[in-house]
C-alpha cells in the first residue's frame, strides 16, 4: 500500500472508533439517572461502598475515624445556563470512550496488524483481552480509591468556618473523570513495556536499573491525581509499583521468546 492508502484506511479506522465512542456516548446520554445519580454522585454519598469499608478498618485499627460521617460537607451547584447540558454530553462522551474501549483497541491492532508477522497476529485476542482488562481495572481503582479520596479530602479540607464549599458541577465531574481516565491508562504499564521490549527500547536490565528512579516517577504521578496526603499517595502508588515488577516480569519473557527465535533462525 502506497503512504495515501494507508492513511485512508487509518482515517476508516478512526471513524470506526469514533462511531463506536458516540454510540456508547448516545447510551450512556439515555441513561441520565444512573450515570449521574448512582455512578457520578456516587463518591459524594457517605453510605459509598469505599467509605464503609475505610471507616470499618479504621474502626478495627483504633484510628481516627476520619471515613466515618453522614455526609461530605459541600454541595454541588451549575453556575451557567449550559452548565448541565455541557456536563451531560461530555460525561456521555467519557463514558461512551469506557464502554467503547475494547472495540477502539480492536481497530487500533487492524490497522497495526498487516505489518505483522502471522505468529504475531495470533495473539491480537490475548491483546485486545489483556489490554481491555487492564483499564477497565484501572478505572475501577481509579473510581473506587483515587475518587472517593479525593472527593473525601478536598470537599472536607477548609481554611475557615466562615468559607462554605460549594463546588461547580464541571469541578466536581471533572476530578472524577481525570482520576478514572489517569488511573485506566497508568494500568496500561504492562503493555507498554511489552511492545517497547519488542522493539528493543527496553530491557529487563534498564527496568531494574532505574527502579529508584521509577519509584520516585510513580509516586510524583501518585501525587498529581490524589490528594497532598502521604496515605492517599502510598495507596495509590501500592498497584502501580506491582505493575513495574509485572512489567519487568513481562520484559523478560519478551527477550526469552526473541531469544530463542533467533536461535533457531541460526540454526
Amino acid at each position: 500500500m502506497s503512504f495515501l492508502d494507508h492513511l485512508e484506511d487509518l482515517r476508516w479506522h478512526l471513524l470506526r472508533a469514533t462511531l463506536a465512542i458516540l454510540v456508547g456516548g448516545a447510551i450512556a446520554f439515555w441513561l441520565k439517572s444512573f450515570i449521574f445519580d448512582v455512578i457520578i454522585f456516587g463518591p459524594k454519598r457517605a453510605d459509598f461502598y469505599t467509605y464503609s469499608v475505610l471507616c470499618n478498618i479504621s474502626e478495627y485499627l483504633g484510628l481516627q475515624e476520619s471515613f466515618c460521617f453522614d455526609e461530605l460537607p459541600f454541595r454541588i451547584q451549575s453556575r451557567t445556563m449550559a452548565g448541565q447540558f455541557s456536563a451531560h454530553i461530555w460525561t456521555s462522551i467519557t463514558a461512551g470512550f469506557i464502554m467503547a474501549f475494547p472495540y477502539v483497541i480492536y481497530q487500533f491492532w487492524a490497522f497495526i496488524a498487516p505489518g505483522l508477522a502471522s505468529s504475531e497476529k495470533k495473539n491480537a485476542r490475548w491483546f485486545i483481552i489483556v489490554t481491555s482488562f487492564l483499564f477497565f481495572l484501572g478505572v475501577l481503582f481509579g473510581y473506587y480509591v483515587i475518587t472517593p479520596l479525593s472527593v473525601n479530602f478536598l470537599g472536607s479540607y477548609t481554611v475557615s468556618k466562615e468559607v462554605f464549599n460549594d463546588f461547580d458541577l464541571s469541578s466536581y465531574i471533572g476530578l472524577v473523570r481525570a482520576s478514572v481516565l489517569a488511573s485506566g491508562l497508568i494500568f496500561e504499564l504492562p503493555v507498554i513495556i511489552y511492545f517497547l521490549t519488542k522493539v528493543g527500547l527496553v530491557t529487563p536490565e534498564f527496568l531494574r536499573q532505574n527502579r529508584k528512579y521509577s519509584l520516585v516517577f510513580i509516586l510524583i504521578i501518585s501525587a498529581l491525581i490524589t490528594p497532598p496526603d502521604i496515605a492517599s499517595q502510598v495507596i495509590v502508588a501500592i498497584p502501580v509499583l506491582v505493575l513495574y515488577e509485572v512489567s519487568i516480569f513481562i520484559s523478560v519473557l519478551v527477550l526469552r521468546k526473541q531469544r530463542k527465535e533467533e536461535k533457531r533462525k541460526n540454526k
